[in-house]
């Protein structure tokens, strides 16, 4: 059957963008203490969400709306714009796959920062895209970079976040306003905000869905903490999200998330806690990586990207004794960024547990390397 393969899907390696921390559990033969390494919220979904999952688990005979007719009626309505400017999907790595499926053929150019989002990567190089990147530049993404790259390639799709993973960074309103604006229009600028609920609105550009070069990305993943429902959605112009429609899985969504969405969005006192228990965690965080004569990235996000002090051989040690001592973290792909680890924001019980065996893992990683 080799040969009835295409070309594409044999020239490709057998590679994840992510090894789960589930995986690494059946690896280790046993479970993480802390699990606090994919950015999810470990605060969970409002209780209302709870609620009405519960009440609509014996409602999954039925398939889900296929149009998500409710759902982006709501999420309209929070970004104040017309349902006809939202796709939604299996989460944002679902849309990103319809997005390159949309414009990306064989040889096609994609811009991207090295070291961002991977499952963007995996989605182009499984069309056969070419991507072209540039590097970070002070631990964010380089506007400027991508801005010169995509005016002399002409790329169909340039991929930026903000904020940032893995390194938690957040360019600020006035340069993003710029640049998406000196984007070459025949290039579509793929807007990642999966961090967004973590920063205020008008640290945000405005939503323009007058604009046709540009889809804004949001999730229910992070902030709402619904990562295992898989509901992301796009923002954009009316002829953009329409198109969508011809290549997406008009079945992707389940009618329990549908639903556990909705009741998410009519629930911003959950939203609000969540938020404010995040920045507490990330402040007990950044305590330990001080006391730890270790550096840290100031984040916008749910996680915290820990400069150990060396270079990726020795955070990838560090790394390596958490996840053998059961905490679960992961760390940035591309040097000099791989210096730090990326830990998600915790319970009381994780930090506590982060807290003891960080200076272990130091101190292992240290010995290892036979380092003062």
């Amino acid at each position: 059957m080799t040969s009835n393969y295409t070309n594409i899907l044999n020239s490709l390696p057998n590679s994840i963008p992510f090894v789960g921390p589930e995986a690494q559990e059946r690896i280790l033969d046993k479970y993480f203490d802390s699990r606090i390494g994919a950015n999810e919220s470990v605060f969970g979904p409002s209780p209302k969400a709870i609620k009405v999952m519960k009440d609509e688990v014996s409602s999954l005979w039925m398939y889900g709306d296929p149009e998500n007719y409710d759902l982006k009626f709501e999420i309209a309505k929070k970004h104040n714009v017309k349902p006809e400017n939202i796709i939604i999907g299996e989460g944002i790595d679902g849309l990103l796959g319809y997005l390159v499926r949309m414009f990306v053929e064989p040889n096609d150019k994609v811009v991207t920062t090295d070291g961002s989002y991977p499952t963007f990567n995996y989605h182009v190089n499984g069309y056969g895209g070419l991507l072209k990147k540039v590097p970070f530049k002070n631990d964010l993404e380089d506007l400027d970079s991508l801005l010169k790259i995509s005016k002399t390639e002409l790329p169909k799709v340039l991929y930026v976040s903000n904020p940032n993973n893995p390194m938690g960074t957040f360019n600020e309103k006035i340069a993003m306003k710029k640049f998406v604006s000196e984007v070459p229009k025949e290039t579509l600028i793929c807007l990642d905000e999966a961090y967004a609920d973590f920063v205020t609105e008008d640290e945000l550009i405005d939503i323009d869905i007058n604009q046709e070069n540009i889809i804004r990305m949001r999730t229910f993943s992070k902030a709402y903490g619904l990562a295992g429902a898989r509901i992301g959605y796009g923002i954009g112009h009316e002829k953009l999200i329409k198109n969508f429609d011809k290549i997406r899985n008009h079945f992707g969504m389940n009618r329990v998330s549908q639903h556990a969405a909705i009741a998410s969005l009519k629930d911003n006192n959950h939203l609000e806690n969540v938020i404010l228990k995040v920045k507490k965690s990330l402040k007990k965080l950044e305590e330990i990586a001080i006391s730890n004569n270790c550096r840290f990235i100031k984040s916008y996000t749910n996680f915290l990207a820990i400069d150990c002090g060396y270079d990726g051989i020795f955070a990838k040690n560090v790394l390596d004794a958490l996840i053998s001592n059961g905490i679960f973290v992961r760390m940035p792909f591309t040097s000099p960024e791989n210096r730090c680890i990326r830990v998600t924001v915790g319970t009381q019980k994780d930090l506590k547990l982060f807290e003891e065996k960080f200076p272990l893992a130091l101190i292992n990683a240290k010995t290892k390397l036979n380092l003062k």
